[in-house]
């Protein structure tokens, strides 16, 4: 049985890798906040020096290394510290080993795209924010150390949902304020602008790619989009989510939207070399999706 050493695992992406290697691989955690039972270690990927993350991996000796970790949102320098140099820490530390290091990329590595048209992996990448900016650096390095002979690969995530998922992102928020209203008795909520379309994926789709990444022979591909492979407008989305949780209230529709992903009007992931790398395809529909996030939130 592999053994995969997997950063963040406390965290919504994490949680859900977790799961997915559950009978397939050894899986040692670490986190800031670790737990204190075996399995678990203590490591900051942003604030630890780079002489205690390479003790780590010679500590663990993984066959694969996992990095769930990363930033959303933040000011540039929190951005490139998390997204970009922690990634950077990581393919150093895995240099001198034979360990396999599976990073997260991001659909907002790509900025705006035709409509209509999945988005591959050899599209030009132009990001419209700071968060897909250190995203594409952290992918860059990625590359540059693949062609150095280094075994590593990122996985583009579009837009991830499941159980759990942070209310920073606009369906974790819309069920928070769902809650809200309905214990207040209110028949309304806002959220920002809802006009977008995103390619929703669940969480366990993206965790089984992850475990296919870390568990593959061979990775033959450097970048690969996980996605679902269909754009959903979001206000849709929202609707079901409403829908599910019994909610009869009115959607308002109030403020701009978010920088990093306003300039984005529809995007959509093409998942076919996953499917040739990997043999990976998404199982979940998104009422799956939805549903678990309203259920188990």
């Amino acid at each position: 049985m592999k053994r995969i050493l997997l950063f963040g695992a406390s965290g919504f992406l994490g949680r859900a890798v977790v799961a997915a290697f559950s009978g397939s691989a050894d899986v040692v955690c670490a986190s800031r906040g670790a737990r204190d039972e075996p399995g678990w270690i203590r490591h900051d990927l942003e604030q630890d020096s780079a002489a205690q993350l390479a003790s780590v991996v010679r500590q663990v000796h993984p066959d694969a290394v996992v990095n769930c970790t990363g930033r959303l949102d933040g000011t540039t320098a929190e951005l490139v510290s998390a997204n970009v140099l922690a990634t950077a820490r990581l393919l150093d530390a895995v240099s001198t080993s034979d360990a396999r290091l599976v990073t997260l990329g991001s659909a907002g590595e790509y900025g705006a795209v035709p409509v209509g048209h999945p988005v591959a992996e050899d599209a030009p990448t132009e990001p419209v924010a700071a968060y897909g900016v250190t995203k594409l650096a952290a992918t860059r390095l990625v590359q540059s150390a693949v062609d150095g002979g280094v075994d590593a690969v990122s996985l583009r995530v579009f837009n991830p949902i499941g159980a759990g998922m942070p209310s920073g992102t606009v369906l974790g928020r819309a069920a928070s304020r769902i809650r809200e209203a309905r214990n207040s008795g209110q028949d309304f909520i806002e959220l920002g602008p809802l006009d977008a379309y995103r390619d929703f994926v669940d969480v366990r789709d993206v965790a089984s790619a992850i475990a296919a990444a870390a568990l593959a022979t061979e990775v033959k591909e450097p970048v690969l989009n996980v996605g679902s492979g269909s754009a959903v407008r979001t206000r849709d989305a929202v609707a079901l989510l409403a829908e599910i949780a019994g909610f009869s209230g009115s959607v308002r529709e109030v403020g701009a939207a978010q920088a990093r992903s306003g300039a984005v009007n529809w995007i959509a992931a093409d998942v076919s070399r996953a499917k040739l790398a990997l043999g990976w395809s998404p199982r979940y529909s998104l009422a799956d999706s939805i549903r678990l996030i309203w259920h188990e939130g």
